[in-house]
């Protein structure tokens, strides 16, 4: 929901420091896998209970994500970059809410289990809907950058690291925060897919 008022707010900066990054030789794939390790630093800081340290990881790993795509708007989109920054998002966003199940199993088990659960919505969503919009040339008017139709829903990607900062700044209350979160998202993925569903439709009919 909020993503695309935080791309109009980080794009200046991310643009400049892509050109900067450029100049130096870094390619977007190098980045997208540097802030995936990056990104799973936050896992043993979680365990060890550093949720201070957990999300200047887990920061870090979301800037890198940023300059990735910057970086391959300078150098040029390409579908194995897109694949792999999906792919690793998706592995990164579970990542964290086990870390807190793991630092606190009898407190966090089933909140963190039905967050994760939830992500499964969203992502399948998402994944399947790009794939056929892909398929059948549909572009998305708001994300024209992007190696995948961007769909957008309630929970995005901004909404998902408030939420990671919300875990890190009070972690005694992951539970209740996790619960809320993810209804949130089972909303959006109810809401990709019968808007989704529709579309294709539509296109369907359109073709025939």
């Amino acid at each position: 929901m909020l993503d695309s008022l935080s791309i109009k707010i980080i794009r200046w900066p991310l643009a400049q420091t892509a050109k900067v990054a450029d100049k130096f030789g870094v390619t977007a794939n190098q980045t997208t896998l540097f802030g995936f390790a990056l990104g799973c630093c936050a896992f043993p800081a979680l365990l060890l209970e550093q949720y201070t340290l957990a999300l200047g990881f887990i920061i870090a790993n979301r800037i890198c994500d940023g300059l990735d795509g910057a970086l391959a708007r300078i150098q040029g989109i390409s579908d194995a970059g897109g694949f792999l920054d999906i792919s690793l998002d998706f592995l990164f966003y579970s990542l964290i809410p086990f870390g807190f199940v793991m630092a606190n199993p009898e407190q966090n088990a089933v909140a963190g289990a039905f967050l994760i659960f939830s992500f499964i919505g969203t992502g399948s969503s998402f994944l399947a809907f790009a794939v056929m919009a892909g398929k059948r040339g549909i572009e998305n008017p708001v994300y024209q950058h992007k190696s995948l139709y961007y769909m957008s829903g309630l929970t995005e990607g901004t909404e998902t690291i408030a939420c990671f900062v919300l875990f890190c700044l009070l972690p005694n209350h992951f539970a209740t925060i996790a619960y809320i979160f993810g209804a949130a998202c089972w909303f959006t993925t109810f809401t990709r897919i019968y808007s989704g569903f529709h579309t294709l439709k539509q296109s369907d009919i359109k073709t025939e």
